[in-house]
């Protein structure tokens, strides 16, 4: 295990990346128990996704270690790790997961060793040697390597494996004990004897294991030297490692200060305006942040999504993101500082402090109150009142009433003396009423106080229902409706169609005789399309009723009931044959193997089957150089449906099979349901290329829309990264003030245009802004820290 102070061929190092306070090292503590042995800290993906971010793009003619595959080994449980079961080319990322999750060590662990033993993480050239003893493992500094540990996978998961065997778990012998914890133990400075040691109170197992891999602490000049070289007595494994976990993770051992970044502290629209983040180490949770102005404090929850930082402290998560406004007590400059607060064992820290003008007039930082007082009905007018009031000014504020997808805006302007008397220093101008037109049966009203200025926001001042009755008829009028259809299986006959009264909006019965003997059924089922044809009756007035019935013909006949006693017509009748099921015989299935493509060393086969015997999908069984898998073929394929009406549209297969390089033999078989024959779809030969490199490709999308309300805009589109299938972040800019927002709704039509991306791309965000034209712009953000292309710009004018 080298005592090397650095590695060559470094990526850069992130921005704004605190490094570790090496004053806080402690050789007896230098990792807790909880962190080290701690196996669920990092999934597969985000292990790939920080390899990524350390080395965005490797040196061409090398394989940096995001890239690297290996072939991995199954083996057995024993007292150190369970059970891993091996695979053909295995990503880095996969076998650093799978060897934490079996032997139980941090991931993160995993990756500062592979860092502080041949620099693999960040390393953008690596030569086949480094990956050959990744780890250090069963290479002391006296002797040569083992070459039984050769290897990346025997790297890591021996190197794992002996760090669960320091501890002597159950099952085996009591060997290592010279640096047991709990006791004090002389620790050497470096490999050379002459550079003499000093003691060390080993606190805990963790740091115990540390020194059975590398038996050296650093001395006062390699730790003053940070990530360089201290003087010949040096020795920089366990600083280093340290040093990697700290800046990489957070704290090695618990009670780490909250720290963050204020990104932009500016005057906005009359008040202050700060963005950045704050993240504890002691938790991944969101903390709080409080911004002073001058002494007058206010707290906030750093919770916005930022990838950016995400990426940079994996450990901690992405929701640490803030952009938060706080009121002035007067134009002018003031003082404001911006706190972290502190979630586990260690202190508030300061993040910033600076001083800022605000001009203008002063945003409050006053929510507006108020009350939906009463809604009243009369025909189809309902008459909304109440009052509303913005406490940072005595002038009528607006109030938006919302009704389904329509909105109406008031202003708050009526005398209302009791509510003056209430709040004195508003006045009594401030009452609303105002008609809103409904349509028949039951409404929802919500009222919403607008803000006069940014801070607080647009507030609910409360929602009513209300009920519009449908026209009191003058006369009775029948009921109408339409019998659909009838089919018939082997035991039932099933009766569609639809029934209103024009007198109700409610559902009605209707009877249904089959050969003169009659029952009655609710037309209650969602019918949407005779909704939209007979608008103020609802949907609910659809029927589908099964009858039981033998071998024979029938007479069916639907009679729609009047709710108010009158005639009951008829919907008509049908008659309808149920006939004997034909003998059976067995058929032998039929199908085709259509297709095998290749992709990333996955053939990907595609075809359909049906046994002409059953309308359900069947087997297949797919054979890659003999080797053979069955699958079932269920598939939707509507063409096939087409071609064999009576059996349905499941009977489709697409099959994924890893594969190597080279070329392989593919058969598919179509499985008999009765046992009989299972006969051959067809052959193929396919030949699988060795992968290309891997390069970034940058993200895409499109700005699709603008719409705008009093004092906001609304944008959408979608983004797409083609590098990554996961959601990407999108910046829009108003007037050149930015917010990011995720691109993670559902847009199925983007994902049948651009299906090996999924369909979770779309965006919809909206931003406050004053009234005027605004330049709007859409980034979208790069996965992998490559350029943020535009997805366009446009003028918004907010009225």
């Amino acid at each position: 295990m080298s005592v090397a102070a650095s590695q060559s061929g470094l990526a850069p190092a992130e921005s704004r990346v605190k490094a570790a306070d090496l004053s806080q090292f402690k050789p007896g503590n230098i990792i807790s128990d909880a962190k080290f042995f701690d196996r669920g800290t990092m999934s597969e993906a985000q292990i790939q996704q920080f390899l990524q971010s350390k080395v965005p793009n490797c040196q061409a003619g090398y394989v940096c270690l995001k890239d690297w595959y290996d072939t991995s080994r199954t083996t057995s449980a024993d007292a150190m790790c369970g059970a891993y079961s091996g695979g053909v080319r295995e990503r880095a990322s996969t076998i650093i997961y799978k060897v934490a999750q079996a032997c139980g060590i941090n991931p993160q662990v995993i990756l500062v060793t592979l860092q502080k033993e041949q620099g693999l993480v960040t390393h953008t050239w690596p030569s086949d040697w480094r990956y050959t003893i990744a780890m250090g493992q069963g290479c002391p500094d006296t002797a040569a390597c083992d070459t039984r540990y050769y290897g990346f996978f025997n790297q890591v998961y021996g190197a794992a494996w002996q760090l669960k065997r320091y501890a002597n778990p159950p099952g085996t012998s009591q060997y290592f004990t010279w640096y047991a914890p709990g006791k004090t133990w002389n620790v050497r400075w470096h490999p050379n004897a002459a550079c003499g040691s000093s003691p060390v109170h080993i606190q805990n197992q963790a740091t115990a294991n540390l020194y059975y891999y590398t038996p050296y602490q650093p001395n006062a000049a390699a730790l003053r030297a940070g990530y360089g070289e201290g003087d010949g007595c040096s020795s920089y494994g366990n600083r280093n490692f340290y040093q990697y976990f700290t800046d990489w993770f957070g704290t090695a051992t618990g009670g780490g200060n909250p720290f963050g970044y204020v990104e932009s502290m500016q005057s906005d629209s009359g008040s202050i305006r700060l963005t950045g983040w704050a993240a504890d180490p002691d938790t991944a949770n969101p903390i709080e942040i409080h911004v002073y102005v001058g002494s007058v404090g206010k707290a906030f929850v750093a919770a916005k999504e930022r990838p950016d930082v995400g990426a940079a402290f994996p450990a901690l998560g992405s929701r640490h993101g803030f952009d938060v406004r706080v009121a002035v007590p007067a134009a002018g400059t003031h003082r404001v500082c911006a706190y972290g607060i502190n979630a586990g064992g260690g202190t508030n820290q300061l993040l910033s402090c600076g001083s800022v003008t605000v001009s203008g007039p002063i945003d409050g930082g006053n929510a507006p109150i108020g009350y939906l007082e009463s809604l009243t009905v009369a025909g189809s007018t309902a008459t909304a009142a109440g009052w509303a009031i913005d406490p940072d000014t005595t002038s009528p504020i607006r109030v938006r009433l919302t009704v389904g997808g329509s909105t109406t805006t008031v202003t708050a302007d009526r005398s209302r003396p009791d509510v003056g008397a209430s709040y004195p220093g508003s006045g009594s101008n401030h009452g609303f009423s105002a008609k809103l037109t409904l349509p028949v049966g039951k409404s929802t009203v919500c009222a919403v106080a607008v803000n006069t200025g940014v801070i607080g926001g647009d507030v609910p001042i409360g929602c009513r229902d209300a009920t519009v009755a449908p026209p009191t008829p003058t006369v009775n009028r029948a009921p109408i409706g339409n019998f659909e259809s009838v089919a018939a299986s082997s035991d039932k006959l099933t009766i569609t169609g639809w029934a209103i009264d024009p007198n109700v909006t409610g559902p009605i019965p209707v009877h249904v005789y089959v050969n003169g003997v009659g029952k009655a059924h609710m037309a209650n089922v969602s019918r949407p399309d005779v909704a939209a044809a007979h608008p103020g009756y609802g949907d609910r007035h659809g029927f589908v009723v099964q009858v039981p019935a033998s071998r024979g013909t029938h007479q069916v006949c639907v009679y729609a009931i009047d709710d108010a006693g009158g005639t009951n017509p008829t919907l008509g009748c049908r008659s309808v044959t149920i006939s004997a099921p034909a003998p059976t015989v067995n058929r032998a299935p039929i199908g085709n193997f259509e297709s095998v493509g290749v992709s990333s060393g996955t053939l990907t086969i595609a075809g359909w089957a049906i046994d002409p015997n059953v309308t359900g999908p069947i087997e297949v069984h797919v054979y890659v150089n003999g080797a053979g898998r069955g699958y079932t073929a269920d598939v939707s394929r509507p063409d096939v449906a087409a071609a064999y009406p009576g059996y349905g549209d499941r009977h489709g297969f697409v099959v994924q099979v890893p594969a190597s390089t080279g070329t392989h033999q593919v058969c598919a078989y179509a499985i008999d349901t009765g046992g009989g024959a299972n006969p051959t779809l067809g052959c193929r030969s396919v030949t699988v290329s060795a992968p290309a490199p891997a390069t970034n490709k940058t993200p895409f999308g499109n700005f699709e829309g603008a719409s705008v309300a009093p004092g906001a805009l609304t944008v959408s589109g979608w983004a797409i990264d083609p590098n990554t299938t996961a959601p990407i972040a999108v910046h829009v800019y108003v007037g050149g003030v930015g917010r990011a927002f995720s691109a993670n709704l559902s847009r199925p039509d983007v994902a049948a245009a651009h299906p090996a991306s999924g369909d979770a791309h779309g965006f919809v965000a909206s931003m406050p802004a004053p009234a005027g034209t605004h330049r709007v712009c859409i980034y979208a953000i790069d996965s992998a820290g490559g350029a943020n292309p535009t997805l366009g710009c446009r003028s918004v004018t907010v009225p």
